[in-house]
């Protein structure tokens, strides 16, 4: 019995209309007369209401106007009792501080304090990867029990959460289905059952899941921090030769300033100027040369060791990759309200 009560509540919550939907004109007049202070009329018209066939949305004017009334003229019993009606037909529907005075806002939390309602039942948007992050499930319980979270759809029923609960709430779900799989896209139904002894209410929301793939790593051709150094150098030019040349010429030079006045003739003193001369062509040549490269031994090494941390770092990112490629983003969001009713 209690299970289809809890049945024929839900599907009176998701298949009603809006609240500013009224259909009958005695509720109508029951709220105009409540605007216009006339507190009696309005208790009058209200309890005639109920007789009538009413929508869930005229039942909710109906009891809020008891409520307000009643609790004007001061009859706090029967306003906890019209709250607590009111209370079970719209759990989220709560006085406005702003406009109603605070002994009417007390008289409501008495009778919330009276009954087991599960209220304000949210979830959290969020993206994550299924089974290694987690959605935030928020709602609150108006007296202490034990609360059940499940998420149904989809061919999926889940309980995600079971906790003794007085209060405000949160459960976590990580888009996992009971076999282990990430949930398939589509919309869910979030549903919070409170159980109390023999009372049970159930409160519901809706969600949407969308999925999508993990994004891969790239191949490393490099690591942070560090660069790959040159693995030959150039040596600095050597101006030996050329100095060698000049002093050699020199030498020469003096010694045939020396046999100026021997017996040398020109073309003896003519030969050994040739010889000078190619001498210092010939050094200053080999100095000025680019030296050929030579290589740097702790450059060479030193790049080594950065190739194999680089193959190394490579071959793990291939292995996560491989791993990323069979896991599921899920995108979970709150359904429009038009959708969770």
């Amino acid at each position: 019995m209690r299970r289809r009560r809890l049945l024929v509540w839900l599907a009176l919550t998701l298949t009603a209309p809006p609240l500013d939907a009224q259909q009958s004109p005695t509720v109508r007049r029951a709220r105009q007369a409540y605007d216009q202070l006339d507190f009696p009329n309005a208790i009058s018209l209200a309890r005639r209401a109920l007789a009538e066939r009413l929508s869930r949305d005229d039942r909710i004017q109906v009891y809020e106007v008891l409520g307000y009334s009643y609790g004007a003229l001061d009859s706090a019993r029967q306003a906890v009792e019209a709250f607590r009606q009111l209370v079970f037909l719209a759990p989220d529907r709560e006085p406005d501080v702003e406009r109603v005075s605070p002994r009417i806002t007390s008289l409501y939390a008495s009778a919330l304090g009276q009954v087991l309602v599960v209220r304000k039942v949210s979830v959290d948007s969020a993206t994550f990867i299924a089974g290694e992050g987690q959605v935030l499930i928020r709602y609150q319980v108006s007296r202490a029990a034990r609360a059940t979270t499940r998420v149904v759809g989809q061919g999926v029923e889940v309980v995600v959460d079971s906790q003794l609960v007085t209060g405000p709430a949160v459960a976590t779900w990580n888009g996992l289905t009971r076999t282990g799989e990430p949930a398939p896209a589509g919309t869910y139904q979030v549903l919070v059952t409170a159980v109390e002894g023999r009372n049970e209410f159930t409160g519901p929301t809706e969600i949407r899941v969308e999925r999508g793939s993990v994004d891969t790593l790239p191949h490393l051709t490099g690591l942070p921090g560090y660069t790959f150094q040159p693995e030959t150098e150039s040596p600095p030019r050597n101006w030996r030769p050329l100095g060698l040349a000049v002093l050699y010429t020199g030498l020469v030079a003096g010694a045939a300033f020396a046999l100026e006045n021997t017996s040398l003739d020109l073309g003896e003193r003519r030969e050994v100027g040739s010889v000078s001369f190619l001498a210092l062509v010939t050094g200053l040549v080999m100095s000025v040369k680019k030296p050929d490269p030579r290589p740097v031994p702790a450059n060479i090494q030193y790049n080594r060791l950065l190739r194999e941390q680089i193959i190394e770092r490579n071959v793990q990112i291939a292995a996560e990759n491989r791993r990323r490629r069979q896991q599921v983003t899920l995108t979970i969001t709150p359904a429009p309200a038009s959708s969770a009713r």
